[in-house]
């Protein structure tokens, strides 16, 4: 415990010492200071890299040796993600003033492209966190950031994002469980489904409809709830039995006349549509990141392949139907990486980054698919076999098109974004 302590505590004190250095930097340099920032650069700071390597080094000794096992039993991979925990290694966007790191959505990018190559079921599951502690973190109070952030830091808790629903996933506009004002509380009624972290979750962000016309705009019509996971009438479904990203837990949640305190509404009612999408720009970069970090690893598994299996008296990397291939992989995934980094770094200036965060969502989920299918391919019929690495690869990637908006409805907003900028 005090070595987790001592180490926590050396991260936050290195985030402060970028954070001033990084304050120092935008002090106006002389014109003969060749030191000062020249504007656009690729290089990472020594404080990102130390991140990096700790989630790469991580990834490979804890996460890779233990993955293929939590994806045959679909087993909650609570002691790699306790680990996590002890290394700074999840909430590292939570600020310090609630007991975390601070760290920017680029930085976390970062770290999430990392534990993501090692197995994206475990990572999804960390990422889950990020999902339902945004709203708070973009639309809480004080005494409600304190309240659930802090409880984060002090010990390896999950938390949800409690939006989709059996006939409201890309459609948020159609979300039917309601939330009725009674006295100084809230009773609310319906069912959730596709929960990632349901069933381990400490508390979920709720998204419910609080204004029963129908002709009410999104914008006005539903509210933003912090609820505790042991409120009395939440009902927790089965687990679900995925395609892929097996050990992540997803579930369906039912309320019935749960009762929520009104001093967990989030703003205030009304507000709660835009601070769910809102939370989406600065989620959908890390998701970008995980996609890469899959593909990052089936272009590597790929590659060792080739250079190792012989036919027609040579390695296969040798024949220009592979090597070419494997070209195409490695296009992808370097697009895809500066692509999520974009993403996230646009929203780190304060700048509204939803053009380029649905971007990076939709071409890194489409090209982890691909790289991850093409690397099956490499692999022949070896790699058709759940004892070879990337079939498992394969069928993780399949849901990057899906889950935090389809591959179609980032494509809607990428349009909406650029037709808008001509528009105007």
């Amino acid at each position: 415990m005090l070595l987790n302590k001592v180490i926590r505590g050396g991260l936050r004190s290195g985030i402060r010492l970028q954070s001033s250095s990084a304050a120092a930097a935008n002090v106006k340099a002389s014109p003969s200071d060749h030191s000062a920032p020249q504007g656009y650069s690729f290089e990472l700071t020594d404080q990102q890299k130390e991140f990096q390597q700790l989630a790469r080094k991580f990834a490979r000794e804890e996460i890779v040796p233990v993955a293929a096992a939590y994806d045959k039993s679909g087993d909650y991979p609570f002691p790699v993600i306790k680990k996590a925990w002890e290394l700074g290694l999840i909430n590292g966007h939570i600020t310090e003033e609630y007991g975390g790191l601070g760290l920017s959505i680029f930085d976390t990018c970062l770290i999430t492209e990392e534990l993501a190559y090692g197995c994206t079921g475990v990572q999804t599951a960390i990422e889950a966190n990020s999902l339902g502690q945004m709203p708070v973190l973009i639309a809480g109070n004080e005494a409600q950031k304190k309240k659930y952030l802090g409880r984060m830091t002090e010990e390896p808790l999950m938390c949800a994002y409690c939006v989709t629903e059996p006939g409201a996933g890309s459609d948020v506009a159609g979300i039917k469980t309601r939330a009725e004002r009674v006295g100084d509380e809230y009773v609310v009624n319906g069912q959730k489904m596709w929960i990632t972290n349901g069933g381990k979750a400490n508390w979920y962000f709720l998204l419910a409809r609080t204004n029963l016309d129908p002709n009410c705009p999104a914008g006005k019509a539903f509210t933003g709830f912090i609820v505790d996971a042991d409120t009395p009438g939440i009902q927790v479904g089965r687990k679900e039995v995925n395609m892929g990203q097996r050990c992540s837990d997803t579930r369906g949640i039912t309320f019935e006349d749960v009762r929520i305190p009104k001093e967990n509404v989030l703003i205030a009612e009304g507000a709660g549509f835009k601070i769910a999408m809102g939370a989406f720009d600065k989620t959908r970069p890390p998701v970008a990141a995980g996609a890469t970090g899959l593909a990052q690893r089936a272009l590597e598994e790929a590659t060792n392949y080739a250079l190792d299996r012989k036919t027609f008296g040579r390695f296969i990397a040798e024949h220009q139907a592979v090597s070419f291939l494997l070209a195409e992989m490695a296009m992808k995934v370097e697009l895809a990486r500066l692509s999520y980094q974009r993403a996230a770094w646009e929203v780190d200036q304060g700048r509204r980054n939803t053009y380029y965060a649905s971007i990076a969502k939709a071409f890194a989920g489409d090209i982890a698919n691909q790289v991850a299918s093409d690397a099956v391919q490499i692999f022949g019929g070896n790699g058709f076999n759940s004892e070879y690495p990337v079939e498992k690869l394969m069928r993780d990637a399949k849901i990057y098109q899906i889950y935090e908006g389809t591959a179609q409805i980032q494509r809607l907003i990428v349009a909406r974004e650029h037709l808008g900028k001509y528009k105007k």
